[in-house]
């Protein structure tokens, strides 16, 4: 009689490399070629405002992408999709880096930032899809929390990187540092093992998923947690406005402002995996409400700081509270997703997501123009109380709706 030897147990360090190592190289080349979009745009002749639309450029393809995104992913699986899309961002950033050398380039420069937010948008989705089918759901959190940190720590690092090969090739070498780390993710992920297919035809009946039955039969998900993750993603990106408006409002030079920014970004990296554990051992609400709360109270209190100190401890605290929601979005979104319909499902919950990302700096906006910078932040502190609220009263009634 033969017996059969047990399958090893689960570890994230066995699938790290093709797991999280396109992931890192992916932000690496973002954030590589991120502070240098708006400065090539100017030496290409563009405004001032024609310069940020471009660099905005970026988010707004990644958020209208996200629903065809989804189908890209359905049809083509999450290997090729993660190794199409990064070969795509880096052709994108080939055209990008060349756009000083042809006739009006700022608008192949414009069109390549549209087609690197396209390809991080299908990147990003069949990367989350991809680890929220593979890894087992007591370690959910954790993966797709170190799968935020990652991104985190490769943004933090691409301008670095940029900034090396820049006093070498000129500013165009910030491009070719992108290209480069969005080739290698094409590769790594080519080492992807293929999953088996969820929805055989023996395991469902009825007529296939589309965005309109998924977001019809979901609808109740999507404007409740949904809500809170709308609020969440709003308060995400203006915090990343906030620090360095007020730092100048302060008169602080350039250099203080970045030494600020990366103090809060460096304890954001730092705290994303015991945050993952903590939700996958006591529940999302654990990190869902402390995270929010914990950057509403910091926004708030930023227009109380009147110096470096002041500002530099509060900006770590608005670090940490980011730091600890890492993967927050993705989870959720993977708790609430049907094993039939997943992939429409995260492109609807990322197109919300996104959505937030975007309105979030617009209040910021719009609130300083009617009133003051003070009250803009105030205003924008004020989403984090809104976001604990709503996940306060919506992921304990809809626990039931998970599927773990």
């Amino acid at each position: 009689m033969t017996t059969q030897r047990a399958a090893p147990p689960f570890s994230l360090r066995g699938i790290a490399v093709p797991a999280f190592g396109p992931g890192l190289l992916f932000s690496l080349g973002e954030g590589a070629i991120l502070p240098v979009v708006a400065l090539t745009a100017r030496d290409l002749g563009a405004s001032v405002a024609a310069a940020a639309l471009i660099v905005t450029l970026i988010g707004l393809g990644s958020w209208f992408f996200n629903l065809p995104a989804s189908l890209i992913t359905l049809k083509f699986g999450e290997k090729w999709s993660i190794a199409g899309a990064a070969a795509a961002g880096a052709l994108a950033l080939t055209a990008a880096g060349l756009s000083p050398l042809v006739p009006d380039g700022v608008w192949l420069l414009a069109a390549a930032m549209v087609v690197v937010g396209m390809a991080a948008s299908v990147f990003s989705l069949a990367r989350q899809k991809y680890l929220t089918e593979a890894v087992p759901v007591r370690y959910r959190a954790r993966a797709l929390s170190t799968l935020g940190g990652v991104s985190r720590i490769g943004i933090f690092l691409g301008p670095f990187i940029g900034a090396g090969v820049m006093q070498l090739a000129g500013i165009s070498g910030a491009y070719w540092v992108g290209v480069a780390a969005m080739l290698a993710a094409a590769a790594i992920a080519l080492t992807i093992q293929e999953l088996a297919p969820a929805d055989t035809a023996g395991s469902h009946s009825g007529p296939a998923p589309t965005l309109r039955s998924v977001g019809s039969s979901h609808a109740g998900v999507f404007l409740t947690v949904g809500f809170g993750i709308l609020l969440l993603s709003a308060l995400r990106a203006s915090r990343q406005v906030v620090i360095p408006l007020w730092a100048d409002h302060l008169g602080m030079d350039a250099t203080q402002a970045s030494l600020i920014y990366g103090l809060s970004g460096a304890v954001d990296m730092l705290v994303f995996y015991p945050a993952g554990k903590l939700m996958d051992r006591k529940g999302r609400l654990w990190v869902a409400l402390p995270a929010t709360v914990i950057m509403g109270i910091a926004l708030m209190l930023i227009p109380l700081t009147s110096g470096f100190l002041g500002l530099t401890l509060v900006a770590m605290l608005v670090g940490f509270g980011n730091g600890i929601s890492s993967g927050l979005v993705m989870t959720l979104g993977a708790d609430f997703s049907p094993e039939h319909g997943r992939g429409q499902f995260l492109g609807l919950w990322r197109f919300i997501a996104d959505a937030g990302a975007t309105g979030g700096p617009v209040l910021l906006s719009g609130v300083t123009a009617l009133a003051s910078l003070g009250m803009g932040v105030r205003a924008t502190g004020l989403l984090g109380f809104a976001a604990a609220a709503v996940f306060a009263v919506t992921i304990p009634r809809l626990r039931h709706r998970r599927n773990y």
